[in-house]
């Protein structure tokens, strides 16, 4: 018997500084089941800034925000939520600090980990960064779906520690410059239990008024509980 089909699609939104209405309605046209948010509110009234973002797409957040500084979870009412949790990664003098949200979930036939987070653009914190957050990915166990924004391509030493033992779509297009394109930053990552049914990078222009980033979507089969 086939688990359970899931949309999830991985966003950097930009600190929604770019046209708010866009990015509502490149969201809803997708209708995901699992939103991974990166950039998402972090600072003042963050609470309320997330639950906004949430409501206005119609979803509901499962984890993130400020403890997983700007790393959101959100799922749709499909998603029944059991466990959320986030993680920081060491804090480098004059960086930003970063970390990674973290969800368990199931929906009818099927469970998964999700997570997500944001990597630094600094090519020395990168590969320490993506090391941690692989450490933890491996403690989850069944299904798990990483998604983020990178801020490299495959091939780098980060994006190599995050693929590793997971599956990708490789010939996926470039994510970054939303307004022209050239840098494939922003993936999503799954165990091989997880079957990939469509993987793509939305390029609409409501996608490149949204935010400096175009969203990917993956669509997947959970191994059947």
């Amino acid at each position: 018997m086939s688990g359970a089909r899931l949309r999830v699609v991985s966003y950097n939104v930009h600190g929604l500084k770019d046209d708010r209405a866009a990015l509502t309605g490149v969201i809803r046209e997708l209708a995901p089941d699992v939103l991974v948010v990166q950039e998402a509110p972090r600072r003042f009234r963050w609470r309320h800034k997330c639950a906004a973002l949430a409501d206005d797409v119609g979803m509901v957040v499962a984890a993130g925000g400020l403890p997983s500084l700007g790393n959101l979870l959100l799922v749709s009412l499909r998603v029944a939520v059991h466990e959320t949790w986030c993680m920081r990664y060491p804090l480098t003098p004059g960086r930003h600090l970063r970390g990674a949200a973290f969800a368990r979930g199931s929906v009818r036939g099927g469970q998964f980990t999700v997570s997500g987070s944001h990597l630094a653009t600094d090519p020395a914190e990168r590969p320490v960064q993506a090391a941690l957050w692989k450490q933890e990915l491996s403690r989850a166990e069944g299904p798990v779906i990483a998604a983020a924004d990178l801020n490299e391509g495959p091939g780098g030493g980060a994006w190599r520690t995050v693929e590793d033992g997971f599956v990708s779509f490789p010939e996926a297009p470039p994510t970054f410059p939303a307004t022209l394109p050239n840098r494939r930053i922003d993936g999503i990552f799954l165990t091989p239990d997880i079957t990939i049914e469509k993987y793509e990078v939305v390029e609409s222009e409501q996608a490149r008024r949204a935010s400096d980033h175009l969203p990917v979507v993956a669509d997947v089969q959970l191994p059947s509980t």
